[in-house]
């Protein structure tokens, strides 16, 4: 039987543990390992010596434990059969990692819902081989980067999503704002996952956040930024949301007026061209002062009427405004035709604003009922004949 004379591994980096193939060993073979390696020698399931870089001859010397299992006699080049694994020892610093599903919680701040996500990388050095290999390899005959990542994914996002969410929540700190607390993020994740690493052999390194963001998609928090937009807009020009609701309705209504050359829409025009910081009070005052003075056209020809005139410029029909919207309507009106707010009458003989129903004028006494001439029946007003003997009402 011929027997192996040289045994080394020469590999990719990423491979972090490599079974030689072959079993069949003898005194006097050559085990080469390189620097950032070490070598174990198993038999029958058994860890037996470890090796460091550099040449060995498996003989007595090199192989005590070996040699009390298998009885090797102290010359020639007698057989036996052993596994070599070969361990890489150097860092190994670009391990990714993230989380699969974005992480559902509250934003501590503005209390809407958010889905979070969280990327970043880490790395490792296996400090300790007999532990690396007897209590995480198993049977597999090579293990590199890509199997450490998925055998320690389900305790990192533990701790990841546990560690992203209390940290929000105990510090109060907005989803919109948490990039800035990254490396102190990182700092505690790495603390907290770093022994289960140690139980293995192996020391984590390096642990980094790259990013933690919202995904594009997320609709809530679209619109939460679009309201922090706003609002540091409106901080800046110095008026509140209140106020801008505020402006927005009258500015609406002034443009619904200003067909009809009221004040209304003129003080609102004068005002747009004016700074909104520190006139905004003064200026709904002055709005609002606009907007409940009495504006009408005359109810007869449609000629603006000026606030406080008793008649019509135009064509001298008495003025009857509206005591809730200052709209001018016809004498007999029960109610404004604008508004629909229920109307004062006025006397028939001076004019003056009486209570509606009164049947006699305070003022100059004379009688409010609506007679027919014919038989004197009261009708009221609006009615063109009379209910009684059909007379035609003038």
């Amino acid at each position: 039987m011929a027997l192996i004379t040289v045994v080394k591994y020469d590999g990719p980096a990423d491979v972090l543990a490599w079974k030689y193939p072959d079993q069949e060993l003898g005194t006097w073979t050559q085990l080469i390992v390189n620097e950032s390696q070490e070598a174990l020698l198993f038999m029958g399931g058994q860890a037996l010596d470890v090796f460091p870089a550099g040449r060995h001859t498996l003989s007595t010397q090199n192989i005590p434990i070996l040699t009390s299992i298998v009885k090797l006699p102290f010359g020639g080049k007698s057989p036996f059969t052993a596994e070599v694994w070969f361990v890489n020892k150097l860092r190994t610093l670009n391990i990714k990692w993230g989380t699969a599903a974005p992480i559902q919680l509250k934003d501590p701040v503005y209390q809407v819902p958010v889905s979070v996500r969280a990327f970043g990388q880490f790395g490792i050095q296996i400090e300790d081989t007999r532990s690396f290999l007897t209590k995480l390899i198993g049977t597999v005959e090579e293990y590199d980067q890509a199997t450490l990542g998925k055998h320690f994914r389900a305790v990192m996002m533990m701790n990841i999503n546990e560690l992203i969410s209390s940290y929000l929540i105990h510090k109060k700190i907005s989803i919109l704002e948490i990039n800035a607390y990254v490396g102190e993020i990182s700092k505690h994740i790495e603390e907290r996952i770093a022994p289960a690493f140690q139980s293995y052999g192996i020391r984590l390194v390096n642990f980094h956040t790259d990013s933690i963001n919202i995904p594009e998609s997320d609709s809530v928090t679209a619109r939460l930024k679009e309201a922090l937009a706003k609002k540091a807009e409106m901080d800046i020009l110095g008026y509140t949301y209140h106020q801008e609701r505020t402006f927005d309705t009258l500015q609406s209504a002034a443009q619904n007026e200003a067909a009809s050359g009221t004040f209304m829409g003129v003080g609102i025009g004068m005002e747009m061209g004016a700074g909104i910081g520190g006139t905004m009070g003064r200026t709904m005052s002055e709005l609002s002062r606009q907007a409940s003075a009495p504006a009408s056209g005359c109810s007869k020809c449609g000629h603006p009427i000026t606030a406080g005139s008793k008649f019509c410029s135009n064509c001298g029909d008495p003025y009857h405004p509206c005591a809730a919207c200052g709209a001018d309507n016809p004498a007999n009106a029960r109610s404004c035709a604008k508004c629909g707010q229920a109307m004062a009458g006025g006397c028939r003989h001076c004019g003056v604003s009486i209570t509606q129903g009164a049947k006699f004028c305070p003022e100059c006494g004379q009688s409010q009922t609506l007679q027919c001439s014919s038989c004197k029946q009261e009708f009221q007003p609006g009615e063109k004949f009379c209910k009684e003997c059909g007379h035609k009402l003038g």
